[in-house]
């Protein structure tokens, strides 16, 4: 059974990490890398982006299509809204004329890489990301998510608007919301990716 973890040790872990081990800057393009490397693209590829680390993640991404000559565009929902780190990747995407659009036409993409939120949302979706999910999920792309599908809580699955989703690619370790609640609903096939984030705290297996 897959070994998970709660998004409290996940954080913890991950800072642990950081300021051990591997700077934030590179656990972020590892990141990106192992999402880019698990799913098959077919362009063109909406990548749609919220605010923080998950946003960065998608930065790093577009790049690597970029670089392998897959069309695609960053949808960028809170605009110039990053963390730093995410900040230093979107400007690599900029500098490559990767487009960057506020409203996304979800319509044209075959394939969607979700990187609204992380694994610590709770609470309601609120605009404009209700409206991203909404489109999302009546796009008919291929739709990958980005650590967890988002509107989904990391630790119990739950979700009033979620994506739905057809790959997960978790981050370091599997988080208890990855088999919890609407897991099985949200997500038609999940992988887990080991970036080098060395877990801190209690691990649990759920299946």
């Amino acid at each position: 059974m897959p070994v998970c973890v709660s998004t409290e040790v996940m954080r913890s872990s991950d800072r642990w990490t950081i300021e051990n081990l591997v700077p934030s800057r590179e656990l972020m393009e590892r990141a990106g890398r192992a999402i880019f490397e698990q799913a098959e693209w077919k362009s063109p590829v909406g990548i749609v982006c919220g605010k923080g680390n998950n946003a960065g993640d998608g930065f790093v991404v577009a790049s690597l299509l970029k670089d392998h000559g897959i069309e695609c565009e960053i949808v960028l929902l809170y605009e110039y809204s990053f963390s730093e780190d995410g900040k230093y990747f979107f400007d690599k995407c900029v500098d490559k004329g990767i487009p960057v659009v506020t409203e996304g036409d979800y319509g044209k993409y075959n394939t969607i890489l979700d990187c609204i939120f992380g694994t610590g949302f709770k609470g309601e979706v609120r605009e404009p990301a209700k409206s991203a999910i909404e489109s999302i999920n009546a796009s008919g792309a291929y739709v990958v998510c980005a650590d967890i599908n988002s509107g989904l809580n990391g630790d119990t699955g739950l979700g009033d608007l979620y994506v739905i989703s057809d790959l997960t690619v978790s981050i370091g370790t599997y988080k208890y919301g990855h088999f919890l609640g609407h897991a099985k609903t949200a997500m038609k096939n999940k992988v887990n990716c080991d970036i080098g984030i060395k877990i801190i705290g209690e691990t649990k297996e759920l299946n």
